[in-house]
């Protein structure tokens, strides 16, 4: 490297940046800092939701958490983060949680942050009929994302009961258990929503790949991975078609960081739909966390291709603006 040119400040800058991307100790302390982040959530129009729960989490060995909730307009802002990838998750009453990854520098300014949470669909085909139970799982679904499991599972087990034939909330009863940390009762309603979907043929195959993909992260988590990787392998082998299954296995991966098997599946997703996005971005953090700087390019430059303008075409030009740093 040629460093005879720069300043001393900017000398010790790009070394400092280069520990914070190649030192797992140095970067899993790196969860405070000085970096800000700011973002905005929004509805499908576009408007702000209000009082949503953001949460932010460092993805290394050494887990780092920050919390806020959005104001009157949507948006929100944390200061005092560390450089590295944090994971985004934000939820709402009365919507689904979304999540997405990004790369925080405390250098440079940090792109806005901005996500849609989008409502529940109700199937024409449905099951469920009445308000109660589109009442039940509405509320359900708002303790799941308090975090009261126990109340969400006395909620799901009244729906269950109006409604035999809904199966498929069993997935969710099993993200409860997980959730509580009763790891083999997960795995119980997991299965069972596995032989729900077995006479489901319009929902069925993607039934059963996401729980089989759940219980793979159950194996994941018990420290199994010969396990794991059967039941990831199983997931993807029943709905092959899916690039959002392996993408998603590619995340459980990520942030588990084993980082081998989340190049697998992210790659495996490209490959499924070489002109999907996604996939290229996360295996471009990948190979950031793995100090592959120059795969790391080539998958940022890819996703740029697919995608120049949002968010995260903002994260990948900065990334890459650090790497074209480093080898100077």
């Amino acid at each position: 490297m040629k460093y005879t040119k720069l300043y001393l400040f900017g000398f010790l800058g790009i070394i400092l940046l280069l520990l914070f991307l190649t030192s797992p100790v140095l970067f899993a302390q790196a969860g405070r800092g000085k970096a800000r982040v700011q973002g905005q959530v929004l509805d499908e129009g576009g408007k702000p939701v209000a009082s949503a729960k953001v949460l932010l989490e460092l993805l290394t060995t050494e887990h780092a958490v920050r919390e806020t909730t959005t104001g009157k307009n949507g948006e929100w802002a944390l200061i005092g983060l560390g450089s590295g990838n944090w994971r985004v998750t934000v939820s709402a009453e009365g919507f689904i949680p979304t999540t997405t990854t990004i790369f925080v520098s405390q250098i440079d300014k940090n792109p806005k942050v901005v996500l849609t949470l989008k409502r529940p669909e109700v199937r024409q085909d449905a099951v469920i009929a009445d308000e109660t139970s589109l009442a039940y799982l509405e509320e359900a679904t708002r303790l799941y994302n308090e975090k009261n499991y126990d109340e969400a599972l006395v909620i799901l087990e009244k729906f269950l009961d109006q409604n035999p034939k809904a199966y498929q909330v069993q997935v969710l009863m099993g993200d409860c258990y997980r959730e509580k940390g009763d790891l083999d009762k997960a795995v119980e309603f997991y299965s069972l929503a596995i032989e729900g979907a077995k006479t489901d043929e319009k929902m069925g195959k993607e039934i059963t790949a996401k729980s089989l993909a759940a219980i793979g992260d159950i194996y994941l988590r018990k420290g199994d991975i010969d396990k794991a990787q059967a039941f990831f392998k199983q997931s993807v082998d029943a709905n092959p078609e899916n690039e959002t299954l392996a993408y998603n296995v590619g995340e459980i991966y990520f942030s588990n960081q084993k980082l081998e098997e989340a190049i697998q599946y992210f790659t495996l997703a490209t490959k499924i739909k070489a002109s999907w996005a996604p996939p290229y971005y996360k295996l471009g953090l990948v190979y950031l966390n793995k100090a592959d700087y120059d795969q790391a390019r080539e998958a940022l430059k890819k996703f740029l291709a697919l995608e120049p303008e949002g968010e995260q075409a903002a994260q990948a030009r900065n990334i890459l603006e650090y790497l074209e740093k480093i080898k100077k």
